[in-house]
């Protein structure tokens, strides 16, 4: 993983990339690179606070490099970010919590803002896993729902009044040969290390973000 900096409308900004190579399988719920497939990088940019372009995947797309990726987009400092490892799982977070979700929420239920705040920040939490194993796609399918159930505990661990907020996103990391794992639930032999170092990265950027926007 490399942190990088770039300027953008005078502000500078960071980027995360990873450049995995050939021979990989990401699933994701990123914009650009979204779904299953062959993958060999991911990029989480960070955007200036009240990002409007109307053209994001091409705006993700000169910030990568060549061939075929995942990009992620926040507005948290993406050099903030946290990470853990467990059993060969690795995960790490950029977590931004300025606008608590919850995920069932009413219809018409306008999300409130945490308060007070020093500065005015938005959230995102975005999350990248990369596992040492093949998996299948329903495997990795339930490694999201376990990366997401881990982010949730570890909010709602930390007294955050959520699930999450409205545009976290998650990647997960594969590689594309060998024995396919075809779990990938939290009590999966995976999936649990997934779970543990999911937790302990969203936990200590919870705690960060706390401590420098409160």
């Amino acid at each position: 993983m490399k942190l990088s900096y770039r300027v953008e409308e005078g502000v500078t900004l960071g980027a995360l990339l990873w450049e995995f190579g050939p021979g990989w399988r990401m699933i994701s719920s990123a914009m650009l690179g979204g779904g299953i497939g062959t993958r060999s990088w991911v990029l989480n940019a960070q955007v200036v606070a009240g990002y409007s372009r109307m053209d994001p995947v091409d705006h993700l797309l000169s910030l990568g490099p060549e061939g075929d990726g995942v990009g992620m987009l926040t507005a948290a400092s993406v050099d903030r970010y946290a990470s853990a490892a467990d059993g060969g799982v690795e995960a790490v977070a950029t977590v931004g919590l300025r606008v608590p979700t919850w995920a069932a929420a009413p219809e018409g239920t306008p999300d409130p803002e945490l308060a007070p705040m020093r500065l005015p920040v938005p959230g995102t939490i975005n999350i990248v896993v990369r596992v040492p194993v093949a998996m299948s796609d329903a495997a990795l399918v339930n490694a999201v729902m376990t990366v997401t159930e881990a982010k949730t505990q570890a909010l709602v661990e930390a007294g955050f009044p959520g699930t999450g907020t409205a545009s976290d996103a998650v990647c997960v990391a594969a590689p594309a040969e060998g024995a396919e794992e075809l779990f990938g639930g939290p009590r999966s032999e995976w999936g649990a290390r997934v779970a543990r170092a999911v937790h302990t990265a969203v936990r200590q950027g919870t705690t960060a973000w706390y401590q420098h926007h409160t």
